[in-house]
């Protein structure tokens, strides 16, 4: 029954931000958007692993091993499925409300694959 669900953890953006940037992060933002998508614009600092490769089983590059993840789409769809799968894997993960698209809106930086301003495709 669709009542008892219970929802994972979500994160804002400005709360993903903040976790995930600086001197001392806390967490790793993973993103999770298909190459093409992440080559037009990311977050600086993301790490980079679509969700076709976590649900064919890759595991999480070397950064993101044992760390706490925040993990982020373009909207927030793909996200979810990602945080629920790492959960189950055993890492800490949440993820992030309105993705890429709500994190370019709030307008913090989003850069291409060669380290210019970016877009969210």
């Amino acid at each position: 029954m669709f009542l008892f669900r219970r929802s994972r953890p979500r994160v804002s953006v400005d709360q993903a931000r903040s976790r995930t940037s600086g001197d001392t992060p806390d967490a790793i933002l993973l993103d999770v958007r298909e190459k093409p998508e992440w080559n037009a614009g990311h977050a600086p600092g993301a790490v980079h692993v679509p969700l076709s490769k976590l649900v064919a089983g890759a595991g999480l590059p070397t950064e993101a091993t044992g760390r706490p993840l925040v993990v982020i789409c373009r909207s927030g769809h793909r996200s979810q499925q990602a945080a629920k799968l790492l959960t189950e894997r055993g890492a800490q993960a949440v993820d992030v409300k309105g993705g890429m698209n709500a994190w370019a809106a709030a307008g913090h930086p989003v850069l291409d694959e060669r380290g210019n301003h970016g877009q969210i495709a």
